[in-house]
């Protein structure tokens, strides 16, 4: 409509959206200013306006990243499960598929964990975010671990939760490599065997 005009969260959206469509698709290393301009519909003079610099726009999708890649979702399905350790295999596997089936998001929280070893703001706000992913599993891993303490014997929630992010971070690095032939089904049943063995089982 003639002279309507964004608000300013709406403005920034738009233009993280834009610097997305580029990044998951081009990586960082080709994200630009003028670039994410363009995709937006903007002049590059307005997406500095609200963002100042390119790396703060870079620090912004990154909030976008992971406020759509590290929040785990427990369905009412998965809540209705009876056993604990089918209720938390039923999460990794939705969570292995949600990651195999966003290879471009999958590929650019990739790209920005590599530059976190050169970044701190970038580095600590990953490692906040893993960590907090990797807590949202301690509750689960806790009820597996109560109903079945004969299989997992001294294994910890904290090392139950940490090996349930690994499988699911690991299939999302297979996904991306080998995309043809990555069988996520197999690298499922692979997981839930390794689960089961973590501890011996009693005589």
């Amino acid at each position: 409509m003639p002279g309507h005009k964004a608000s300013e969260s709406a403005r920034r959206s738009q233009i993280v959206r834009a610097a997305y469509a580029i990044a998951s698709r081009r990586g960082l290393d080709a994200l630009t200013v003028r670039l994410v301009a363009t995709k937006a519909g903007l002049s590059a003079g307005l997406v500095l306006f609200h963002f100042k610099s390119k790396d703060l726009l870079i620090l912004a999708l990154l909030d976008h990243v992971l406020a759509t890649t590290t929040v785990l979702h427990v369905t009412a399905d998965i809540a209705r499960i009876a056993s604990p350790l089918d209720r938390l295999l039923a999460l990794l596997q939705v969570e292995m598929n949600r990651f195999a089936s966003e290879p471009l998001r999958t590929r650019l929280f990739f790209d920005y964990w590599a530059r976190g070893f050169r970044n701190p703001p970038i580095r600590m706000k990953m490692r906040a975010e893993l960590d907090r992913y990797r807590q949202a599993f301690r509750p689960m891993a806790e009820q597996a671990l109560a109903a079945e303490p004969e299989r997992f014997g001294d294994v910890s929630p904290d090392g139950l939760a940490a090996v349930a992010v690994s499988f699911i971070k690991g299939c999302a690095v297979q996904s991306i490599m080998d995309p043809e032939r990555f069988d996520i089904q197999d690298y499922l049943m692979a997981a839930q065997g390794l689960l089961g063995q973590l501890a011996p089982q009693p005589a």
